[in-house]
């Protein structure tokens, strides 16, 4: 399916999105999904492989770049590549807002995968205006993250990134140029993911505008999630995708946050990237899990008003 490039206005800068038109003769018709990557990751780095069966399916869907990755302006005052638990959760809100504006459009859906499949419980949270949530592999528990990470990486590596983080953070307060390091490395190598298996996985999937590098206070930003609180608070349907051998994202947080946000939940077999669809081939999750979002919605959703 062919796909339109948008730029936003919102928070004092531009956010790049990337716009697909729904089918307008399928049962999601009048349905618009807003969509963004997980922990580093750009539009152009897989997410068409989600959007295009949601809009085949009849959703507009549109998926944007956080400010200050990708192809989106800088965010006023931080530095490019830095992730901001606030700011990512905010920029889902102005998106939300245009996507409401959209020809046809009577109803909007807030769909997430890894770090944003948390975001989008917690936007969604206290709203009467979210028609639907779908969190795919979700990351709702910052601790939780921390002592999977400690079953599958020595100390000694977890301290020296921890301690490159702390003089990012600290330099960042006093106005010096915070630290960087990869967002994905191989094992024993310094990066914010170096699992077996992540670096190829992950750089399979990268886009032209992804950059493998992030502020390397990334880890300390990432310890403050906790979104069961906004799961409760949650008054939609939600779906949430949970790859049981996940060792990014812990699928016990997952499935806690799930029973908070009153959920159907969905199981895998899979560890984090396995649900995407990787170079070539397809990995037989990533089928499995689209077609669930999609009936999803086609049961929770009745069918739009005419606009």
């Amino acid at each position: 399916m062919t796909s339109t490039d948008l730029t936003l206005r919102a928070h004092g800068t531009t956010i790049a999105a990337r716009h697909w038109a729904g089918a307008a003769d399928r049962p999601l018709a009048g349905t618009a999904v807003v969509m963004a990557h997980g922990f580093g990751g750009t539009v152009d780095s897989g997410l068409a492989d989600f959007a295009e069966p949601l809009a085949r399916a009849g959703c507009d869907v549109v998926a944007f770049d956080y400010r200050g990755w990708g192809a989106s302006g800088d965010a006023p005052d931080a530095p490019r590549q830095q992730v901001s638990l606030q700011r990512q959760r905010d920029d889902y809100r102005a998106v939300l807002e245009h996507a409401r504006g959209l020809p046809g459009v009577t109803r909007v859906v807030l769909w997430g995968v890894s770090l944003s499949g948390g975001h989008v419980l917690s936007v969604a949270a206290g709203r009467d205006d979210v028609a639907a949530v779908v969190s795919l592999t979700p990351l709702v528990d910052g601790a939780a993250a921390g002592r999977l990470a400690l079953q599958h990486h020595t100390a000694r590596h977890l301290a020296r990134s921890t301690a490159l983080g702390v003089r990012s953070r600290v330099a960042g307060r006093l106005g010096r140029t915070p630290s960087r390091m990869p967002i994905v490395a191989r094992p024993g190598e310094l990066g914010a993911l170096t699992l077996p298996g992540a670096y190829e996985d992950y750089t399979a999937l990268a886009g032209p505008t992804w950059r493998n590098e992030v502020d390397a206070a990334v880890g300390l930003e990432l310890g403050a999630v906790k979104v069961g609180k906004d799961a409760a608070d949650v008054r939609c349907p939600v779906l949430v995708q949970i790859a049981d051998a996940d060792r990014s994202a812990p699928p016990h947080a997952a499935a806690t946050a799930a029973f908070a946000a009153r959920a159907q939940v969905r199981h895998y077999p899979c560890d984090h990237f396995d649900v995407w669809r990787i170079g070539a081939g397809t990995r037989p999750w990533h089928d499995a899990a689209v077609a669930h979002q999609i009936a999803f919605l086609e049961r929770v959703l009745a069918p739009a008003p005419v606009a």
